[in-house]
């Protein structure tokens, strides 16, 4: 149904030898739907609790060219406030639930998106070196020579294998992203048999996930940020 509503994604079952230890069965869900027949969907993974505006914006925004839209909670898992990040095998499990949600609304896999932020983000470039999707965007994704925990590599290391056209997103000044590691990602991308391409904006006020920057430089760089996201899902997902 066309709109923005709420909704639950279940969990993949989990092999006979991990069932004792699974306690959820599904994450609950955003979902931001077109008002016309859908082109694919989108699952965005954000290190939020509680989604921001500019995120519900930027999802309404893809909703409108097309998209059905669903954003997984992933802090859903975690009681402890004191926790702003989220990775390890279950963020990969909140994907493949919104993955699922998706397919039995008759979404294709080859056009589904993933669009992740921070950590987030490094789990999207996973996603789409690992899984059949159709397209991946990462903002401002670390561990790329060096693993993050529990990363079985660093994204350098898997680069080649990517499945899915990727679009990498940074900040020039973002200390978890220094320049020569998003060169030696550049480099890494291009071996893939998939089309990617790096990005590297100046600053850190590019996202479309954060305030509105006050000064109109920003401003457009900040255009600039959405539009790649829009032409690459439009070009890839098909």
């Amino acid at each position: 149904m066309p709109g923005t509503y709420d909704d639950v994604a279940p969990l993949r079952s989990a092999d006979a030898e991990t069932v004792t230890l699974v306690r959820r069965t599904a994450v609950p869900i955003t979902v931001v739907e077109p008002d016309r027949v859908a082109r694919g969907g989108i699952v965005v993974l954000h290190e939020s609790r509680d989604f921001p505006p500019q995120l519900l914006d930027l999802m309404r925004a893809l909703s409108l060219e097309g998209w059905i839209v669903i954003a997984p909670h992933l802090f859903d898992r975690i009681t402890d406030p004191q926790v702003h990040e989220v990775f390890g095998e279950e963020l990969f499990d909140d994907f493949d639930a919104g993955f699922d949600w998706l397919t039995a609304r008759g979404v294709f896999p080859d056009t589904i998106g993933v669009l992740g932020f921070d950590s987030a983000g490094t789990a999207a470039f996973l996603v789409a070196a690992t899984r059949p999707i159709g397209a991946a965007v990462s903002v401002s994704a670390p561990g790329i020579t060096e693993p993050l925990p529990d990363q079985p590599a660093a994204l350098v290391d898997v680069a080649a294998d990517l499945q899915a056209p990727w679009l990498g997103l940074f900040g020039a000044d973002d200390p978890a992203t220094p320049p020569e590691a998003i060169e030696r990602l550049r480099e890494a991308t291009a071996k893939a048999d998939v089309a990617s391409l790096t990005i590297t904006y100046p600053g850190l006020s590019y996202r479309a996930d954060r305030p509105d920057p006050d000064d109109d430089a920003a401003a457009a760089v900040r255009i600039d940020f959405q539009t790649r996201v829009y032409d690459w899902f439009d070009s890839n997902l098909r």
